[in-house]
């Protein structure tokens, strides 16, 4: 049996996957990602010492408004009454950088991977524009599902 895609509709067109006949569940989505940088970046960084100002706080603000439009980023998304979106930093010396995580939750009848995932990535972004000054050879890898619960398909776990 060849596996379909559930956006791609008969003809192989882009379609928004209709769930109106799908139960609300609680839903949960952790994603992470690292942020490669400099050793004095980080020092910085942690310091709260960066010319534009708090890094880490800025980077949390931008990935909880990422999460909140996220439908209005990734085209076939719905958009979904988040609950709560969190981030959370943490600092690595082996190598230099930055873990970021971030946990997004929701009751619908629609998964919250991408919001998840799209608060990784601009927390990411947020974190180079704010220290790209002093390093711009920052560089991102490994943005990730780590988890999701929820919906039909069930628990996932890296």
């Amino acid at each position: 049996m060849k596996a379909r895609l559930s956006h791609l509709n008969e003809k192989g067109e882009a379609r928004m996957v209709d769930v109106s006949a799908k139960e609300v569940t609680k839903r949960t989505a952790i994603a992470e990602g690292f942020v490669s940088m400099a050793p004095a970046t980080l020092d910085l960084i942690l310091a709260g010492k960066a010319e534009k100002g708090d890094v880490l706080a800025t980077a949390r603000i931008a990935g909880i408004m990422a999460a909140k439009r996220t439908h209005e980023l990734i085209p076939l998304c719905h958009p979904l009454p988040l609950t709560q979106v969190a981030i959370e930093f943490e600092p690595s010396r082996d190598p230099p950088g930055l873990r970021i995580e971030a946990t997004a939750k929701v009751d619908a009848k629609t998964g919250i991977e991408m919001e998840a995932l799209t608060a990784v990535a601009v927390a990411c972004l947020t974190v180079y524009d704010m220290c790209k000054a002093v390093d711009r050879s920052m560089s991102f890898s490994g943005i990730r599902l780590l988890e999701k619960t929820g919906g039909r398909s069930g628990h996932f776990k890296r």
